[in-house]
This record gives C-alpha cells, structure tokens and sequence, in this order.
C-alpha cells in the first residue's frame, strides 16, 4: 500500500492524482479510464484527475505528470489501474514516478501498488460468479 505523508500540512497541500492504465488500441476500453477520472474528479476531492496510459493510447504518462505538476499540485498520488504487480508496475510505472521526480523536483509522487489483491476486488468478483448464477443472465 502506498505511503501517506503523515506531516500535518500534508493535507493542505494541492494533490492530484494520476490514473495510469496500460493503454488499449480499443477506444472503449481506454474509455473506461477517462470516465473513471470523470467520476472521481466530480466528488472534488483532488486538486485535479488526469487519466493517461504506459502505451498504445494518449495521454501518455509524462504528459498527464506534466499535466498534474501544472495544476499547482504539490504531490501527485500514481495509481495505477493493473491488477497486479507486475513488470509493468514494477519496472515502468516506478521509472516512470522516478523521472516525473526528476522532471518536478518541487512536486511529491507516490505511485500506489495494484488494484488486487484486495478485499474489495474479491467482493467484486465474488458479485460477478453471482450475476452469472442468477437466471436470466
């Protein structure tokens, strides 16, 4: 799990948070994403929401990084939309977060682990064998 800076004016502080998926040549599945940052940037919780993508789609990482950095934030929480930790969150994600770092020196990031394993990813595809267990679907 990510770290949280625990510095009382942490919370004042601008945060922005970046939403990183692999990228898709699908237009709809990369869809998913930019309204997933709709939604969450609707609750008005973060400075500003950027959506981006590793590869085959636009924003790429270092233009949403750019993006965040410009807003004013002073720390960009990284979550990546993967499942699970692997060579791209461990590899490219992490470089990515180091040269976003040396790129805005002024600016903390925090790249947060994957989506799963979690409890509440379980209870969602706990949800999802039922709706296939039900009649009708």
């Amino acid at each position: 799990m990510a770290q949280r800076n625990t510095d009382p004016g942490a919370a004042a502080q601008p945060t922005a948070v970046l939403l990183i998926a692999h990228g898709s040549r699908q237009p709809a599945a990369n869809r998913d994403l930019v309204e997933l940052a709709e939604r969450i940037a609707s609750a008005g919780d973060y400075t500003t929401v950027e959506p981006c993508f590793l590869e085959l789609a636009e924003p790429d990482i270092p233009t949403g990084v750019d993006r965040c950095a410009a807003s004013g934030a002073a720390r960009v929480l990284m979550v990546p939309y993967f499942l699970s930790a692997g060579i791209h969150l461990e590899r490219d994600l992490a470089s990515a977060r180091d040269a976003a770092a040396r790129e805005h020196p002024a600016v903390a990031f925090e790249l947060a682990p994957p989506l799963g394993p979690h409890p509440l990813l379980d209870a969602l595809v706990r949800a999802r064998i039922q709706e296939l267990e039900t009649p009708g679907n």
